[in-house]
């Protein structure tokens, strides 16, 4: 399957509480989140190296639309639901477009 839409997004969990928000992010891997949907391509939860409170999230998708489509959905809402109560500030967002590159996971 090709990525044709994706975004980066940056968490910054209030202080202390990086682990329990990537451990909440990765629950979004498990069967029936979004991550495990046929459409996610890529779902890649990183953290910072110099602020362990500050998550990052990669997400590739077939299309924007299958994006959408999921996460309105119930298990993706409970999921986003539990993650506001965790953060210090708003989530920042870039969307994009693939242009090429490589993944071996």
């Amino acid at each position: 399957m090709i990525v044709n839409y994706g975004f980066n997004a940056t968490l910054t969990a209030k202080p202390g509480m990086g682990d329990r928000l990537v451990a909440l992010l990765l629950t979004g891997l498990n069967e029936g989140s979004p991550g495990a949907s046929e459409h996610c391509i890529v779902y890649l939860v990183s953290r910072s190296a110099s602020a362990p409170d500050v998550i990052h999230v990669t997400e590739g998708w077939t299309r924007e639309e299958d994006h959408h489509q999921i996460f309105a959905g119930e298990a993706a809402q409970a999921i986003v639901a539990q993650i506001d109560g965790l953060l210090a500030k708003e989530s920042e967002y870039t969307d994009y477009v693939p242009v090429r590159g490589k993944t071996t996971f």
